[in-house]
């Protein structure tokens, strides 16, 4: 069985985003790692190029200006990495450049591939998320964090992102997947204030016309956290490979995970996914057929 990673990446230095860790995060899972990098204004290649892992792949690419509405670009350059990847792997591993993947869940991660390798009915491999937000503290309960999503899909050439990359489908069918018992750490929404509001400055071209994207980049260079709805304490601990990120923030944000802004429907789905563990009308992106 061969596993491939594969993500894409631009300006990282300048938004400060966690590519190496990322990447390092998953080494251990994949046999090759394809990284296409955009066309970046800042060190972004010397800086994948520092990790000097054999498995690593690295391509090139300019990204799309036209396709800038809702995020569209970013799923095109999904595309074009995941059709870099060799028809000789199995399954290929996709990790955005804000995401790593604990240590504890690499044997499992291996596991789930072998275990469904030959199950063909199996498209893709199901995620948990943890959505950390303002510190390494913070991790974002309520129902505006998505739960799930595909990181692992089978190397059908048939697949493509979907949207802004969150998730893939083969055309319009959403993709059958295997629920797995592991976690993805997306670390996107933990900056400095200052840090927080100039990457939404810098990525507003992909996501925003041009009245949007004027509004953004006059808003004010401090991005306000405490405009959250719930959150709580993270109580686990962070994959080995984020350590020296972590030991190297130079902010503090308080936040009163006791604070619950949030409607009266809200609150009582909030209250029902708590006590049962089930989150009724949320949007799949996927089909889950195993679990």
């Amino acid at each position: 069985m061969k596993v491939a990673g594969f993500t894409i990446i631009k300006n990282a230095v300048v938004n400060d985003f966690p590519i190496l860790e990322a990447i390092r995060s998953i080494l251990p899972v994949v046999d090759e790692m394809i990284v296409l990098i955009g066309d970046s204004t800042d060190e972004t290649i010397a800086l994948i190029e520092s990790i000097g892992d054999p498995k690593i792949k690295i391509h090139h690419s300019i990204w799309n200006k036209a396709l800038r509405k809702g995020g569209v670009v970013l799923a095109d350059e999904t595309n074009k990495a995941f059709q870099l990847i060799d028809a000789s792997f199995d399954w290929a591993f996709y990790i955005q450049g804000d995401e790593v993947v604990h240590e504890k869940y690499h044997q499992v991660i291996r596991a789930a591939c072998e275990k469904y390798k030959n199950d063909l009915p199996v498209q893709g491999l199901l995620f948990k998320y943890k959505h950390f937000y303002g510190t390494y503290d913070y991790v974002g309960d309520s129902r505006k964090w998505y739960a799930h999503e595909i990181r692992i899909i089978r190397n059908n050439k048939a697949i493509s992102a979907y949207r802004d990359a969150q998730g893939f489908r083969i055309g319009n069918q959403k993709l059958p997947v295997a629920a797995i018992d592991a976690s993805m750490y997306h670390y996107g929404w933990v900056k400095s204030p200052e840090q927080m509001k100039k990457k939404q400055k810098e990525s507003a071209a992909f996501w925003n016309d041009d009245t949007q994207m004027e509004k953004i980049i006059q808003s004010p260079d401090y991005y306000d956290f405490s405009e959250f709805d719930s959150l709580e304490r993270f109580t686990g601990t962070h994959p080995n490979v984020m350590l020296d990120r972590i030991e190297r923030k130079n902010w503090v944000i308080d936040l009163d995970v006791s604070k619950k802004k949030l409607s009266f429907k809200k609150f009582l789905l909030y209250y029902f996914e708590k006590w049962t563990g089930i989150r009724p009308f949320d949007f799949k992106n996927y089909k889950i057929i195993r679990s």
